[in-house]
């Protein structure tokens, strides 16, 4: 099957407008209409539903691209940091990704009524990034080896996943918590 033809230059406007749009829509109100965001976008409803078959579709598309930015992190990270300090800026960033979440609640767990692989791409490659952080950070000696970053994640998801009033803060300082676990060798403690 050939590959689909390249978006034309308007095309690919209009899309990014939607992008950007639903991503500020959903950020201030996570029950936002699709209207509103074609509207706020400059562009017809018709145009919305020629590049996302439904309100889902874009949403998905939203935070695969949320993900897509945070998972390129590590490797600028740990271009201008120490890998110790690359892997903790990177679980702060993990939280504020979870608040980016939270802001898109409702409109995140329409898409998990959905068939869309879009949560699992996302631990995926979230966990990926952080398997990069802690290889890096445990070669150096600086970070504790044989923690993959399918566990930190899965221990950053029922940080960030507290429902209650002042869940970030908690979140941080667990985040940091867990940062400073990380940073003991194995060897130092039993």
């Amino acid at each position: 099957m050939p590959s689909p033809r390249p978006l034309r230059a308007d095309a690919r406007r209009n899309r990014e407008a939607l992008l950007t749009a639903a991503r500020e829509a959903l950020m201030a109100d996570d029950d936002v209409h699709v209207e509103e965001i074609a509207r706020r976008a400059g562009v017809a409803i018709g145009t919305l539903y020629r590049h996302f078959d439904t309100r889902e579709a874009l949403i998905a598309e939203v935070y695969r691209r949320e993900v897509a930015e945070l998972c390129t992190t590590p490797a600028r990270l740990l271009a201008q940091q120490p890998p110790e300090e690359a892997l903790r800026t990177f679980l702060l960033l993990l939280v504020e990704h979870a608040a980016v979440g939270r802001g898109m609640g409702e409109a995140l767990e329409s898409i998990m009524a959905t068939d869309s692989p879009v949560f699992g791409e996302a631990r995926e490659r979230m966990a990926a990034a952080l398997d990069e952080l802690l290889v890096t950070g445990a070669a150096a000696g600086v970070v504790r080896d044989g923690v993959s970053g399918r566990l930190v994640l899965r221990a950053l998801g029922g940080i960030c996943g507290m429902r209650t009033t002042g869940w970030k803060d908690d979140a941080v300082t667990i985040a940091t918590i867990l940062y400073d676990g990380l940073r003991h060798r194995t060897t130092d403690h039993p």
